[in-house]
């Protein structure tokens, strides 16, 4: 019952919206700190954005996903762009998911979580590497390394939200939040035919509230429509197809 009680008062908590822009719209208001703490075994989702040193951690409350919390990352490697072969020092940019046997509890970095790279698309291109991790110990090689404290956090309740019957655990990495504005600023970059693949996800997340179910189609992303919409999970046309990495 409490916590029946605490998900009411979640999802009653007022609106508000940020300032809005061509790519910034309404979002719901973190859910509190305390409520946070309480609440493990909702289904989570994360986001990575690298230029701003972030992982974002989201829950699942009623139907759409509230920041429960905001952890800066400690350190990770190789700068922004994607992994593209074994020993390049990169930390993975794309879209990426977690089952429960991905988790090392028992980590040499503390506790680690495997984002499954590489993934289909990955593979499809030709990217090579193995171990890419979120993990503590606050040290990187290509992994996305938190300090300890932040670290139990996020594992807490990623392996919560498994055990209690989640199947995977989105995990989404960008360079940076993929406003126009950013967009604009790194157009020279040898990465923005890329990054230009990442972005719709990016922007479905904000206009939905929902993790973007994503496919790989030919070695390229296909975003489809959610799951979670009501429509039919096969692609659709109706959505991007992503440009394929030059």
């Amino acid at each position: 019952m409490r916590k029946i009680a605490l998900l009411l008062a979640m999802f009653l908590l007022p609106a508000y919206c940020l300032a809005a822009s061509q790519n910034s719209v309404s979002l719901l208001p973190p859910v509190s700190k305390q409520l946070s703490q309480q609440l493990p075994g909702l289904p989570v989702f994360i986001q990575i954005f690298k230029e701003e040193r972030t992982l974002d951690l989201y829950g699942k409350v009623g139907n759409e996903y509230r920041l429960l919390n905001s952890f800066k990352i400690c350190k990770f490697s190789g700068g922004l762009g994607p992994k593209r072969v074994e020993g390049d020092f990169k930390s993975p940019e794309g879209f990426y998911s977690v089952k429960l046997n991905q988790l090392n509890p028992d980590s040499h970095f503390y506790r680690a979580i495997n984002i499954g790279f590489p993934n289909e698309y990955d593979r499809d291109n030709g990217y090579s590497g193995n171990y890419l991790m979120i993990h503590g110990n606050c040290v990187s090689i290509g992994c996305y390394a938190m300090t300890n404290a932040y670290m139990d956090q996020i594992y807490t309740f990623v392996n919560a939200a498994l055990r209690n019957g989640q199947s995977e655990v989105e995990v989404d990495i960008f360079p940076f939040r993929m406003t126009a504005q950013n967009m604009q600023r790194h157009q020279d970059s040898a990465y923005y035919s890329f990054w230009k693949q990442l972005k719709p996800g990016y922007d479905y997340f904000l206009q939905n509230k929902q993790p973007p179910a994503v496919s790989v189609e030919n070695g390229q992303y296909v975003l489809r429509k959610n799951p979670f919409s009501g429509n039919s999970e096969t692609p659709s046309k109706t959505f991007l197809t992503l440009t394929k990495t030059e």
